[in-house]
């Protein structure tokens, strides 16, 4: 048993279904892999690009018997929203206001400059723009760009029947993106329309999503575990963008 798996295992926090604060391996019993993600604030690019994934895998982790729980920034009402949103399940989503998990399994909090005079919600602003420039937040870039030009190396995210509604832009077929490259891949613009139509959705419910500010630049981790606890496979990220070693396919450490 992994000294993670260990810290898994003592933790307790408010389950977004009751509302109780339980352990947060709580009914983890009989499983063959158990996936714990460990998510930044529930209205962060990368909670729901991760939930959003992990939806439209679903047979992946179901048919290999992969037990999940997700742990994010926020409080229950940021939780209702993002399980609402994403169709996550609101009993294996658990809040951690403080981040104090976070620190405790020691995940990158994310850019630190403090100026003078400035809240700590205002140091947290300023260090977030600054990250989605890039600064201290290696890949990030590279990632939006990625969002923008396509990925010949990624799957078609959209379907051509599906109807994406991405405000402001007016609601259109999936099959549009054909016009900007064809079939079978991530087509310029598709993954950057999701991360759009997340974003008008975080903007709209901004006071839901953030209660507290202070935590907007924490980072996540994604961790692994057989049945026995032993660990493996983890990541941490390390910047904007950057929840999976491999955007491109994000699940696809649970294929190995």
């Amino acid at each position: 048993m992994s000294s993670i798996y260990e810290i898994f295992s003592t933790i307790q926090r408010q389950r977004v279904s009751d509302g109780q604060i339980v352990p947060i391996l709580s009914d983890c019993t009989d499983y063959k892999r158990l996936l714990i993600l460990v998510w930044p604030q529930l209205g962060d690019f990368d909670s729901l690009e991760y939930a959003w994934w992990l939806e439209k895998e679903a047979a992946l982790w179901q048919n290999a018997g992969i037990t999940i729980r997700a742990i994010g920034i926020g409080d229950r009402n940021s939780g209702l929203k993002f399980a609402e949103y994403t169709k996550f399940r609101q009993d294996w989503l658990f809040v951690d206001p403080k981040a104090e998990l976070h620190n405790l399994l020691g995940l990158y909090r994310g850019l630190s400059v403090k100026l003078p005079r400035f809240s700590p919600g205002q140091n947290s602003w300023l260090n977030l723009i600054l990250m989605c420039a890039g600064v201290g937040s290696p890949g990030t870039l590279a990632e939006v760009l990625r969002g923008y030009l396509g990925d010949r190396k990624a799957p078609q995210l959209i379907a051509e029947e599906e109807t994406i509604q991405a405000r402001p832009l007016p609601a259109f077929r999936g099959s549009l993106f054909n016009l900007a490259g064809g079939q079978g891949f991530q087509r310029p613009f598709e993954l950057a329309t999701l991360r759009l139509r997340n974003m008008g959705q975080v903007l709209g419910n901004w006071s839901t999503y953030v209660p507290d500010s202070s935590y907007l630049t924490q980072r996540g981790g994604t961790f692994l575990f057989d049945s026995q606890g032993n660990l493996l496979y983890e990541h941490r990220d390390g910047g904007i963008l950057g929840f999976a070693e491999n955007m491109s396919y994000p699940l696809a450490f649970l294929r190995d």
